[in-house]
């Protein structure tokens, strides 16, 4: 930064296996991070752990981006310990698989909640609070080309969440502050990989060209470009991180 201070980045559901690589390499990058987790305190720790032994600033903030609250907590707790604010990454999200003829609304809801409203709150504060050049990415999903069954409920919010993007985008001219979506492909995370066979993990990876599953550091790795110095020109776009997938 011109003013010689470090740039801060808050980072949600960053003890999931996309999260845990974005904050590591943001961590690399130079930026401070805030390591949003919802639940798993000893998880956030092991991550502000990584950073800070590689030389890197971390620190370890509960909250639930589905609660309003939480989510204006880890935004003020963040801009009061790092004295700034300059990017925003909303990893945070579920995935229960389950078909719509079913009925369950209850998991949907669910689903909605973090997935979608936790978006919107996570973006509603980011747009309050970055200032100019800040920089603002939400995920969203490659699955979105494919419509499996029973991704209903995973497709409908991450539909929303790309959305959501190109709006604020637009609602925030004038202030030159970029909003993109990463929309990766299927990834070796345990959020993938739960209830999945070895042969159905092994039928995804022939879906993408380059035949394997991503990386959670392919993913860092877009991000990473996102936020820095090169990504000022990429704005309101949803980038398909997912080898030819889809």
């Amino acid at each position: 930064m011109a003013d010689g201070k470090i740039k801060t980045v808050i980072v949600t559901g960053a003890t999931g296996g996309i999260g845990h690589a974005v904050a590591k390499r943001l961590g690399q990058d130079g930026f401070a991070v805030t390591v949003n987790y919802s639940g798993n305190s000893e998880k956030a720790q092991e991550v502000v752990k990584e950073i800070t032994s590689n030389g890197g600033t971390a620190i370890a903030l509960k909250g639930d981006v589905a609660i309003a609250a939480d989510v204006e907590y880890i935004f003020r707790e963040t801009i009061q310990v790092f004295g700034r604010l300059d990017a925003v990454v909303n990893s945070a999200g579920i995935m229960p698989l389950f078909p719509i003829a079913g009925g369950d609304v209850e998991t949907f809801d669910k689903v909605i909640a973090t997935n979608l409203r936790g978006a919107f709150l996570v973006l509603s504060q980011a747009a309050k609070h970055l200032p100019e050049g800040g920089r603002i990415v939400a995920f969203s999903s490659s699955v979105l080309a494919k419509s499996f069954p029973n991704y209903g409920a995973y497709i409908a919010a991450k539909s929303g969440v790309e959305g959501l993007v190109r709006v604020l985008a637009n609602e925030l001219r004038g202030r030159n502050i970029t909003v993109n979506a990463v929309a990766p492909g299927p990834t070796a995370t345990d959020l993938f990989l739960k209830g999945k066979t070895d042969a159905q993990v092994e039928d995804f990876k022939k879906l993408s060209p380059l035949e394997r599953l991503g990386q959670p550091e392919d993913i860092a790795n877009m991000v990473s470009f996102l936020l820095g110095p090169n990504g000022g020109w990429v704005n309101a776009q949803v980038i398909r991180v997912n080898g030819g997938f889809a």
